[in-house]
């Protein structure tokens, strides 16, 4: 492998976009050692203004390769995989960030011996800001895997987990993102229903949630405890929790995390 890697992406939709735009903001990757496979022409313009190339066809992309990350959905990797296999270089690290395909099932589309690492980003690691989850296959070291970490890691936080969890991981960070912005989308709109412009109270939601995040990761508080100190005895606090409560928000949450991870084992199957 050189020392400075090259990258194939296959698949130029939101998420090869992310891993793109991350890795060289972060100045992780070179912009001339990654290239993207993506049929639908119309995108290049995207990775371009990366600084990245960009191609039609996957057996274009992998040649000369480090690393290839299949950044396409679970419905259709087993075509894009079985398309490029024969290409894909010997010694070359094959990255997955499908919903629901097991390393085992990743492992079977590819030449024998091929080391596979199984990864659930998230979109903030388009503003370095993502959250990856990382499983290696029975073919991968513990230095590629550590490799592939560190890659991830320049778009965010990135950490190894049994692969067992990443189900779990999936329906919690992965998707996580769409159930924060619904929540901030549906405070913003309670604050226009009180008479507050669009604007003020979008802008008064997500920085609320953004000093709150940097709170609990600076004191290390669990979230309780920060419910708690809000909360005044008989406050607006307290009735809000109490009406949030009522509704099921703790309920519905656990309810969507639950959906969304019987649905990425469905997609594995």
């Amino acid at each position: 492998m050189s020392d400075t890697p090259r990258i194939a992406v296959i698949g130029g939709g939101r998420m090869g976009e992310a891993i793109v735009a991350g890795l060289v903001s972060a100045g992780a990757v070179r912009p001339e050692d990654i290239t993207v496979a993506e049929p639908n022409a119309p995108r290049h313009a995207v990775f371009s203004a990366h600084g990245v190339a960009c191609v039609v066809d996957g057996h274009d992309a992998v040649a000369g390769a480090d690393y290839v990350i299949f950044a396409v959905k679970p419905q259709v990797i087993d075509a894009v995989i079985a398309h490029v296999a024969d290409d894909v270089p010997s010694g070359a690290v094959v990255v997955s960030i499908a919903a629901g395909m097991s390393c085992a099932r990743l492992e079977s589309l590819l030449p024998v011996g091929t080391p596979v690492v199984r990864v659930m980003p998230n979109t903030p690691a388009m503003v370095g800001e993502g959250m990856s989850v990382l499983s290696g296959g029975t073919e991968t070291s513990v230095e590629q895997l550590e490799a592939v970490r560190v890659l991830f890691e320049a778009l965010g936080k990135a950490i190894v987990l049994d692969e067992r969890y990443q189900d779990a991981a999936t329906a919690i960070s992965g998707s996580g993102p769409a159930y924060v912005a619904l929540f901030i989308d549906a405070l913003a709109r309670a604050g226009v229903r009180q008479g507050l412009s669009r604007d003020v109270a979008q802008l008064l939601a997500t920085q609320t949630l953004r000093g709150t995040v940097e709170l609990l990761e600076r004191t290390g508080k669990h979230p309780e405890e920060l419910v708690d100190a809000v909360s005044s005895p008989g406050g607006t606090t307290i009735a809000a929790i109490e009406a949030l409560e009522a509704n099921g928000l703790r309920a519905g949450v656990s309810a969507a995390v639950a959906a969304a991870v019987k649905r990425s084992k469905e997609l594995g199957s």
